[in-house]
């Protein structure tokens, strides 16, 4: 008996088979994208669940991160909702100055009308865009298009000028190009990693990562950072060097000067394949002397020096990794070159672990590089002032002029627009408002302007308060194209989420203004056909006479003529980019290995470094110099990370890092505010010790807007001056003085609903899981606190569930209003700043009924239950605090990171909460030694 089936019938099969292919697309799939942040350039995972909500894993495909993200990326699913998105154009009504709902054709006929009338009456050089290292490269390369090849004006600038435009000058200098040698692998080849200007735990966490990693199988390998502040980086270092800010020319000219002096100069390399080498040494002899000079100079430890300098000498695998420490000065194109002239003499370039490493800042700076995204640049890496070039770029544009002088950087555009020179901004992805040094200056500018346009995915922010039309961008997630990263790495970015709204692609955004202005040249349909343009600008007329005779390693031929599923499905390539004889992609991995550069002669040149100190030095009034940098959960000015209460959770506040004899010379206590002050601006925030500063410095992030605090903008107090060459700012050198910000109270709000505390002296907002936290203190007297509160809470109803408790002879007051038995909002008022635990009372609003005990709680301001109070947030990917971390190291007698994370799981993602776990376990073991 045949028990077999009989076959299907081909009908029956092929609907079977749509069947299985249909339940197939009820599944969520993966998209693979690219994280928004750090220009590291991490692979994503992202998926929409089938309950709406976002899924968020690491690429293990993609080789900036195989896998990892540190907690930004990891919480990128907290910051995609469309609270606060800005989702419809808008255009400033001239009677009433306010901000109405417009339609796209009457929002982009202002921006091109406006733009056309402006340069018909005070020409092209009278309009300017202002963008972002937040674009993708198919967005910059439109802007730099239109600006540059159809306006005719060089006008157009970067955020990206604030971050790594020192490096670009230093690389042009050094190798006729802006040219990134080295790829990430390299730090983990290399003996020696020198970490110059960079806090590489928390800035750029998954390199870290990938450095200490390494180095634990490597226990030779030695780590070296150079900052003036103690960081989270410094932890895992083998030597620190707290070199004084502004003295890294000096230090790195010593450093120059060892090597020659010491037989560790590669004459066969500097004789054949370099210029410059007697000048350099001249420089760096005159300056840098000897080693006891350089140590005094520098105020450096003479026998820390001499180890540096004895293992750079020493190793022939050497990196030297600079970021925003480095290129955020005055002096920072020098800074550069005074690296890679150490890497030349010593021949330490071109081969696998040994070269200068600028780490850039922003997920697509180096993609802005590519397009000629700065004001001094063309695309392709062209350049402006290069007739030859010129000629390469309008002829392959067919462009009808082409910007023949090099436009207003950053700095110097926004004191244009404030002089009346620059009449019409275009401001794109980003919010000077807050990023800029002077920032009251931009202020000022913004206010006197006729056009402002904004193109953002936030409607309400510092800059956008000053727009007269707001255009809704797409954000990540939603939009598609390119980004380059730090290694030279072109990845995509996929959409996996619906536009929202009316928003709109920049690039398509761009484009219809440029056919609305009477250009054509834009007519793209999709990010695809922009990328094919910009690959064959790339090999256009590339080395050969009918455009520049020196050719241009920036190359990405093997790219050019891919269609859109061929674009869709492109994997992370490192440029440059070409075929073989079969067709197949060839990537390049790190550039140099022929010695050939790309100045004229191919050879690369020493750039003489003699040192100069900063240009506004402290003095009787501005005795403090101030530094500016990143914290580690936080990006930009937080219009995204600021909407994740896993982010906030580590810093919620801005703060004033000082040292402890400082801040007693200056009348300041720990925890109180104080007022840093320059003789450009002020903001106030809270006193800290963090342990990492040196006397006479004091350190403030740049994360907070007016949107977070009532006085936080640390741009307005930045110094405005900047590097001749670059045309970047010092944000690293700012004198200022610290005073005493006295206020009558402080206290706190944890709210279900959004408040409104313009009224009080200060406040800050921190964003809960679902709640708000205020931060807030004040000047004025407090006669009767619960009526006071309830008037500022707004809470009218005589019969609302209250709970309060007031001690009037100490002025403390605890209160909470409940509905329905659930927390609604708690407040805390004292004298001091020393309140209850906030990470305690934020656990409450998670309960949907409060218990006795937590009632008794709220009033006497502490959890009934023992350990309910986790502290202070240390892992920010698990939700770990310091109390219960410290707890676990006493009662189970933790000693090393590998066993804090196997028992409460903190540093087992990303791993740059890895510092401070280390830092608990010295100081609780040295507090239960001497306890016991």
């Amino acid at each position: 008996m045949n028990l077999s089936q009989p076959p299907l019938s081909s009908a029956l099969s092929s609907a079977l088979s749509s069947l299985e292919a249909f339940k197939g697309d009820l599944i969520p799939k993966s998209v693979f994208t690219t994280c928004p942040y750090c220009g590291v350039g991490c692979g994503v995972a992202a998926i929409v669940l089938a309950d709406g909500k976002i899924g968020v894993t690491g690429d293990a495909a993609h080789p900036a991160n195989k896998g990892r993200l540190c907690v930004k990326g990891s919480a990128l699913d907290e910051t995609v909702d469309l609270q606060g998105r800005l989702l419809y154009p808008q255009i400033r009504d001239a009677v009433t100055n306010l901000m109405q709902r417009s339609s796209w054709d009457q929002a982009l006929d202002k921006v091109a009308s406006g733009f056309n009338d402006i340069i018909a009456r005070h020409g092209p050089d009278a309009v300017a865009f202002y963008v972002s290292g937040q674009l993708l490269t198919e967005d910059y390369y439109i802007a730099n298009k239109l600006m540059k090849g159809y306006i005719g004006s060089a006008n157009i600038d970067t955020n990206s000028r604030l971050c790594m435009s020192s490096a670009v000058a230093g690389h042009k200098r050094a190798f006729g190009e802006d040219l990134v040698p080295v790829c990430y692998e390299d730090l983990e080849l290399a003996d020696v990693v020198v970490l110059v200007g960079s806090n590489t735990a928390w800035c750029h966490p998954i390199l870290f990562q990938r450095i200490t990693k390494i180095k634990e199988s490597r226990p030779d390998m030695k780590l070296i950072v150079i900052d003036p502040r103690r960081t989270a980086t410094c932890e895992s270092a083998d030597l620190h060097l707290p070199v004084k800010s502004g003295t890294d020319v000096w230090l790195f000219n010593g450093l120059l000067h060892y090597l020659a002096n010491n037989g560790m100069t590669d004459s066969g390399f500097v004789d054949e394949y370099t210029n410059g080498s007697s000048e350099a040494l001249a420089a760096a002899a005159a300056s840098s002397p000897d080693l006891l000079t350089v140590a005094k100079i520098c105020k450096l430890d003479p026998q820390d020096l001499l180890t540096f300098y004895q293992l750079f000498a020493g190793s022939k695998k050497v990196i030297t990794a600079f970021s925003q420490g480095v290129n955020q000065s005055s002096s920072g194109t020098d800074k550069v070159n005074s690296i890679i002239n150490c890497h030349l003499i010593s021949g330490r370039i071109g081969q696998p672990g040994m070269g200068p490493f600028s780490i850039t800042g922003q997920p697509n700076a180096m993609g802005g590089r590519e397009v000629g995204g700065l004001a001094n640049m063309l695309a392709a890496h062209m350049d402006l002032d290069n007739p030859a070039h010129r000629r390469t770029v309008q002829t392959f544009w067919d462009s009808p002029q082409i910007a023949d002088k090099v436009g207003l950087k950053a700095v110097d555009l926004f004191q244009a627009i404030e002089q009346g020179k620059v009449k019409a901004v275009w401001i794109i992805a980003t919010n000077p408002m807050v990023s800029l040094p002077d920032a009251d200056q931009v202020q000022r500018a913004l206010s006197k302007c006729q056009l402002v346009v904004c193109s953002d995915i936030i409607e309400k922010t510092d800059t956008n308060a000053f727009a007269d039309v707001l255009l809704p961008a797409l954000g990540w997630g939603e939009k598609d194209g390119t980004v380059t990263n730090s290694e030279r790495c072109i990845s995509r970015q996929r959409a996996f989420l619906t536009a929202p709204g009316e928003a709109r692609a920049d690039w398509q955004v761009l484009c219809d203004v440029g056919q609305r202005m009477g250009f054509g040249g834009f007519d793209f349909s999709s990010p695809h056909e922009i990328f094919d343009e910009h690959a064959r600008l790339s090999t256009f007329a590339n080395g050969s006479a009918a455009g520049d005779v020196t050719p241009r390693v920036f190359n990405i031929a093997g790219l050019t003529g891919m269609d859109k599923a061929q674009f869709d499905a492109l994997q992370p390539i490192q440029w440059p980019v070409s075929r073989d004889a079969a067709g197949e992609l060839i990537s390049t991995q790190r550039l140099f290995a022929d010695n050939r550069y790309s100045h004229p002669d191919g050879k690369a040149r020493f750039i003489a470094t003699p040192p100069r100190a900063p240009m506004h030095a402290t003095d009787e009034d501005f005795p403090l110099n101030l530094n500016t940098g990143r914290v580690r959960d936080q990006w930009h000015t937080m219009t995204r990370t600021g909407k994740s209460a896993k982010l906030a959770d580590h810093v919620q506040e801005s703060f004033i890092d000082m040292h402890p004899q400082d801040a007693l010379l200056y009348g300041v206590r720990e925890g109180s505010l104080a007022r840093v002050s320059s003789k450009w601006g002020a903001m106030v925030a809270r006193v800290q010790h963090g342990g990492g500063i040196a006397r006479g410095s004091i350190f403030v992030p740049i994360h907070w807007s007016n949107q977070s605090a009532s006085d936080a903008r640390i741009g307005a107090v930045v110094n405005p001056v900047v590097d001749p060459v670059s045309g970047e700012p010092e944000f690293k050198n700012t004198p200022v003085r610290v005073d005493d910000f006295p206020v009558a109270w402080h206290g706190f709000i944890l709210s279900r609903k959004e408040l409104d505390l313009d009224s009080v002296t200060h406040w800050t907002r921190i964003q809960g899981r679902t709640f708000a936290r205020y931060e807030f203190a004040g000047r004025n007297i407090i006669n009767d606190h619960g009526q006071w509160t309830r008037e500022l809470l707004k809470i009218a109803d005589p019969d609302a569930d209250w709970l309060e408790y007031a001690d009037t002879t100490a002025g403390v007051y605890r209160a909470a209003h409940l509905v329905d038995d659930r927390i609604d909002i708690c407040v805390f008022i004292s004298p001091r700043p020393d309140l209850p635990s906030r990470a305690w009372l934020a656990s409450l609003f998670a309960k949907d009924y409060l218990e006795d005990a937590d009632r008794v709680g709220l009033l006497i301001g502490q959890p009934i239950e023992k350990g309910a109070d986790a502290g202070p947030t240390v892992c920010s990917c698990f939700g770990v605090g310091r109390n219960t971390i410290c707890s676990a190291i006493r009662e189970q007698g933790l000693t090393t990171v590998t066993q804090v994370t196997t028992c409460l799981k903190a540093g087992g993602n990303c791993g740059s909460c890895v510092p401070e776990i280390k830092k608990l376990l010295a100081t609780t073991l040295v507090e239960e030694a001497v306890s016991h």
